[in-house]
């Protein structure tokens, strides 16, 4: 396995790649992401340990829409010349690509509960950090769920540990970007597979910044357009049933923040396959 250096403007191309994969199988990607949103949700209200758990399945999640996004992308016509990532050649179907993504979910779990391992004792170092700068309020409302009085939430040293702490997970997701991919498709060890992910978001980091950039755009650009077209609806309904055009509406809402959480998903799989290419 190397690092391959990509040019600034490949962070557009991964965009592009990345939404016409969603739409081979808009479906699967989208039930993906609210499988894995449902089990998150679950284990997040388990006692204690629920702050805990999500991180835990951030690498499984990863390597769940990154094995999915490479099966879609395998399908014959693409172009792509890669080949089947997964060794399957039939054309991708949703069901095909839960099979690869539960096959690799058992072959890695041990590798990826490591990584979870990881990423939830790195992220409560975070948290703990911010004591410094507002004396543990920030602590205390993540871990013993207390709500901060108002005057606290407004007070600039809490609102300067939250952003302390959004910084320092920053290398979290740098972190483990990659690594969960590496584990998979290079049999790299987990310690050293985050390493690898810090270094190849560093040197690429132009295309990735620009990768990031251009999302930010798409998600702006799409809620911008729905929510011209639910006001519409809206106004519309303003002259019938107003109940039914304020839910079809948030319907619209939330459907688009759905797709493009998973487009999103799915093209992180572009990132991986330009970034590390095989000795």
């Amino acid at each position: 396995m190397k690092l391959n250096l990509v040019p600034a403007r490949t962070g557009v191309e991964w965009v592009r790649l990345g939404l016409r994969n969603f739409w081979r199988q808009p479906l699967a990607f989208v039930s993906l992401f609210l499988l894995f949103m449902a089990v998150i949700s679950n284990v997040s209200q388990l006692p204690l340990v629920g702050r805990f758990l999500p991180l835990m399945l951030l690498p499984f999640s990863t390597l769940a829409f990154m094995v999915a996004a490479s099966v879609a992308d395998s399908a014959p016509g693409n172009g792509n010349g890669n080949g089947n990532a997964t060794g399957d050649v039939k054309k991708p179907t949703g069901a095909l690509m839960f099979l690869a993504v539960a096959r690799a979910m058992r072959t890695e779990w041990r590798s990826l509960v490591v990584l979870g391992l990881i990423s939830a004792v790195y992220f409560f170092l975070t948290v703990l950090a911010t004591a410094v700068v507002d004396g543990g309020q920030f602590v205390r409302s993540y871990f013993l769920g207390e709500a901060p009085a108002k005057e606290v939430l407004e007070s600039s040293r809490f609102q300067v540990a939250n952003m302390l702490q959004l910084c320092l997970t920053l290398p979290l997701v740098a972190a483990m970007w990659h690594a969960p991919a590496l584990v998979h498709w290079h049999k790299v060890e987990p310690v050293k597979s985050i390493f690898f992910s810090l270094v190849a978001m560093f040197r690429n980091f132009s295309a990735y910044a620009l990768f990031w950039l251009v999302w930010c755009g798409v998600v702006l650009i799409s809620l911008a357009c729905v929510a011209l077209i639910a006001t519409v609806v809206i106004g519309v309904g303003s002259l019938g049933s107003d109940a039914g055009a304020m839910a079809v509406g948030n319907v619209l809402m939330v459907g688009t923040l759905l797709a493009l959480a998973a487009m999103a998903q799915a093209s992180n799989w572009f990132t991986f396959r330009d970034t590390f290419k095989p000795d």
